[in-house]
């Protein structure tokens, strides 16, 4: 990643070249790309395919100006990282299902950052959707408050890593680092398989400095502080369009539409 996309990257997420590859520039970098870049799933309704390659990342959300799922957010924010002097390992996690159950290896992907400050590591996770709008200080295991909740770090089976929300366990992370190649499968997996959720519906999300912004299919949800939420059921193909381009910066030709399982 050369310095001009390394440029273009940032511009994307409205953030200025940190001087140095600190904590403070890491929570920066974090927060803006949560802020601008949205989570989504649109490229498997839309027939697109998925490389899990560096290049095939950086075009998609940089030039493209599109989001994508955890692995294409994870991976596109790790080689920004890397670009500016920061030390980050891929992390594979496997996600808790509603009744505690854990997903499959390689379920989701988490970066582990470290600094040119030295110290210790962090938690980056811009690619989960609604979780820590900052990174989590990894090597403690006390409670960290954040606008997104209180987060806790716990030891898990195995030398693994519980991550939880508000006294929920969110996903299990496992501490070897991994190649961006390594979650290939899992990755074809979720975008194909009729069991997989994101297969099941549309999704496109991001979040705002006040609350968070919602397209699924054709609901629009936005909610704002103090418990606002407006919710709005758009009507035809130009509407939804219209939407991804004014909520999202996503201009496309075509209504995304969930295809017969």
């Amino acid at each position: 990643m050369d310095s001009t996309l390394t440029d273009a990257y940032l511009r994307r997420i409205g953030a200025r070249r940190p001087a140095v590859a600190s904590a403070g520039a890491l929570r920066e970098l974090h927060v803006r790309h949560l802020l601008t870049v949205p989570f989504e799933n649109l490229s498997i309704h839309l027939g697109q395919d998925i490389a899990l390659t560096e290049p095939a990342l950086l075009d998609k959300v940089v030039t493209a100006h599109r989001g994508g799922f955890c692995y294409e957010l994870g991976g596109a924010f790790a080689a920004l990282l890397r670009s500016l002097g920061f030390g980050v390992d891929l992390l594979a996690a496997r996600v808790f299902g509603e009744g505690g159950e854990l997903g499959p290896p390689y379920d989701h992907m988490a970066l582990r950052v470290t600094t040119a400050e030295g110290g210790g590591a962090w938690l980056a996770d811009v690619g989960f959707g609604r979780h820590s709008s900052y990174p989590l200080d990894y090597g403690s295991r006390e409670e960290q408050p954040d606008p997104g909740g209180v987060f806790r770090i716990a030891q898990a089976p195995d030398g693994d890593l519980d991550v939880l929300q508000d006294g929920a366990p969110v996903y299990r992370l496992e501490q070897r680092p991994r190649a961006l190649g390594d979650f290939a499968a899992t990755c074809w997996y979720q975008r194909t398989s009729p069991a997989s959720h994101f297969r099941q519906s549309l999704v496109c999300s991001r979040m705002t400095p006040d609350g968070r912004v919602t397209l699924s299919g054709r609901k629009l949800v936005v909610t704002g502080g103090e418990g606002q939420r407006e919710e709005r059921e758009l009507t035809s193909p130009a509407d939804v369009l219209a939407a991804y381009r004014e909520h999202f910066g996503i201009d496309l030709d075509r209504e995304p539409v969930v295809a017969p399982l």
